[in-house]
C-alpha cells in the first residue's frame, strides 16, 4: 500500500504529528503523563500521521508513542526512522546505516511501538560510509518480510533520491521545509515529483519561530538544540524578527496566526507535500490542525512567497557541526 493510500485509509488530514518535541531537542523534557496525555489529545482531535524516531529521547520518544497509541494502531499511520542513534557507550549521536544495524533498529523500534508493522520507515541520515543502495536494499527486505509497508529517506538530496529509488520504490522524503527554509524547492521536489514520492516537511514552523514562539536568544535554554543554529543567535535573530513582521502584518489581515498561514501556504504547494508540525501544546496542536481548513488566494500565497526568502533571511538554518552529517548536494547550502 502506498504512503498516499494509507493516509486515505486512515482518514488522515494534510497535516501530521512530529512527535520528536515530546521527547528530544527543545530544552527540558516532558513528563510521560504530559506526553501521554498529549498523543491521546492529538488523536481525539482528528491527527493520524505520527512520526517518531529511534534517535529521539535515545528512543524514550517510540516508547511514548507506543504506550499512547497501541490501541489506535489500525486506526493510525505510524512512521519512525532509522540509522541515526544515540550510543550509550560513547554518549553521542552516531550514523549507521549498514544493513545489520537497520535490521537490529528496526526491531528494538516494533518493541517499543508495540507493533508488528511500521507504515513508514525512514533511513533518518544517510551514511557516507554506506552506499544509499545497501541501506535501502536492507529497507526493502524488511518490506518483503512484513516489517515495514513502505520506505522513506530523511534530509537526502534529489541525486540519492534518485540512486535510491532505482533499488527499491521510495514512498516519502522528509526534509525541512518552510517559508524560511526554501532548500527542498532547488531540486528535491522535483525529484520527488517524478517518483511519485511525498514531500514531508519536518519543522514547518521553522522550528517555532514562524509562529512566533522565539523572540530572544536568552529564552532559548542551554539544552535547546536551536541554541546552535545561526538563525537563531544573538546576531541574527532580530533581524530575523524584523522579516517576520510582514508576515504578521498578512496574518491579520486573514484574521489567522502567522502558524497557520505558514502552514497554510505550505499545504498549497501541492497535494504531495504533508507538514508535520511538532509541539508539545495541545492548545498548538489544535491551532495547527486547523490550519488544514484555510483557504488562501493567489494573490495571497504569491506574497507569502515573496517573505523570508533566502536572501531575506539572517543565518544558515544548521551549525557546521549539524550540517556535516546532511547530505547537503542540491540543498543550496
Amino acid at each position: 500500500m502506498s504512503f498516499f493510500s494509507r493516509l486515505k485509509e486512515v482518514a488522515s488530514p494534510t497535516i501530521g504529528l512530529g512527535c520528536m518535541n515530546l521527547s528530544h531537542g527543545y530544552g527540558n523534557l516532558v513528563a510521560e503523563a504530559e506526553a501521554l496525555r498529549a498523543l491521546n489529545e492529538a488523536f481525539e482531535m482528528g491527527y493520524r500521521h505520527f512520526d517518531t524516531a529511534t534517535l529521539y529521547g535515545a528512543t524514550a520518544n517510540e516508547r511514548v508513542v507506543g504506550k499512547a497509541l497501541a490501541g489506535k494502531r489500525h486506526e493510525i499511520l505510524l512512521a519512525s526512522k532509522c540509522g541515526m542513534a544515540m550510543d550509550p557507550e560513547l554518549g553521542k549521536k552516531v550514523i549507521d546505516g549498514r544493513p545489520e544495524t537497520i535490521r537490529r533498529q528496526c526491531e528494538a523500534s516494533l518493541e517499543r511501538l508495540r507493533t508488528d508493522h511500521l507504515d513508514l520507515y525512514y533511513l533518518h541520515r544517510l551514511d557516507r560510509q554506506v552506499p544509499i543502495e545497501e541501506s535501502v536494499g536492507a529497507l526493502g527486505r524488511l518490506v518483503e518480510e512484513g516489517k515495514v509497508r513502505a520506505i522513506g529517506l530523511s534530509e537526502v538530496s534529489a541525486t540519492t533520491l534518485r540512486r535510491a529509488r532505482v533499488e527499491h520504490p521510495i514512498a516519502a522524503v522528509q526534509s525541512e521545509y518552510s517559508l524560511w527554509t526554501r532548500n527542498p524547492e532547488i531540486a528535491l521536489i522535483d525529484a520527488c515529483r517524478e517518483a511519485d514520492t511525498a514531500m514531508v516537511a519536518f519543522s514547518p514552523l521553522g522550528r517555532g519561530f514562524l509562529a512566533g514562539a522565539v523572540t530572544e536568544t536568552s529564552q532559548l535554554t542551554e539544552n535547546d538544540v536551536r541554541r546552535g543554529m545561526p538563525r537563531f543567535s544573538a546576531e541574527n535573530l532580530p533581524h530575523n524578527l524584523r522579516q517576520l513582521e510582514k508576515l504578521r502584518a498578512i496574518a491579520r489581515e486573514q484574521e489567522v496566526t502567522t502558524g497557520q498561514l505558514a502552514l497554510a501556504w505550505l499545504i498549497a504547494q501541492g497535494d504531495d507535500v504533508i507538514p508535520i508540525p511538532g509541539t508539545r501544546s495541545i492548545a498548538h496542536m489544535r491551532e495547527n490542525l486547523a490550519a488544514e481548513e484555510l483557504c488562501l488566494d493567489t494573490a495571497t500565497l504569491q506574497r507569502l512567497s515573496e517573505l523570508l526568502t533566502p536572501d531575506q533571511v539572517a543565518g544558515v538554518r544548521y551549525s557546521e557541526a549539524l550540517q556535516a552529517e546532511i547530505d547537503t548536494e542540491e540543498f543550496g547550502e
